[in-house]
């Protein structure tokens, strides 16, 4: 039997069902650290990618995994929280919805654009410094797991 090769993938090279299996994986190690299993849906449940369970069987979330911060009139609502990364090697957020729309609205009233107004995703491309800062409660710190 041969041996297995590993040889890193170039994620640009994927298509966007790879990148989003890729990025499910990698979300999901991370929240292995704080005691969250992932599981996979095969499509979007109320906006839902996924549900995270927590360790202690009582607690679910649904989550929207996307590739930049996100908001859309689709997710109000629902108790839906959105995961990203900032960048290829930034920190992960993970926001409720609802509640960091209310917040991020009181700066730039994103719900009275002609973008929200037209029922599409409003999105940040990059995140400025202020942006940053009101996303700091909802950033999932680093985490290293050692094992025994």
């Amino acid at each position: 039997m041969a041996p297995l090769i590993f040889k890193k993938i170039r994620y640009e090279e994927l298509n966007g069902k790879q990148q989003e299996a890729y990025n499910f994986q990698k979300v999901s190690a991370v929240l292995a650290d704080f005691g969250y299993i992932t599981i996979p849906l095969s499509n979007d449940w109320s906006g839902a990618d996924f549900i995270a369970q927590m360790h202690d069987g009582i607690t679910f979330i649904k989550v929207q995994l996307k590739s930049r911060l996100t908001f859309d009139t689709k997710y109000c609502g629902k108790r839906l929280y959105i995961c990203f990364r900032d960048g290829d090697h930034g920190p992960w957020y993970m926001y409720e919805h609802d509640e960091l729309l209310e917040k991020i609205n009181t700066r730039g009233k994103i719900t009275e654009t002609e973008t929200w107004k037209a029922q599409k995703p409003y999105h940040y491309p990059s995140l400025s410094k202020d942006i940053k800062e009101l996303l700091e409660p909802y950033r999932i710190p680093d985490a290293v797991t050692i094992h025994q």
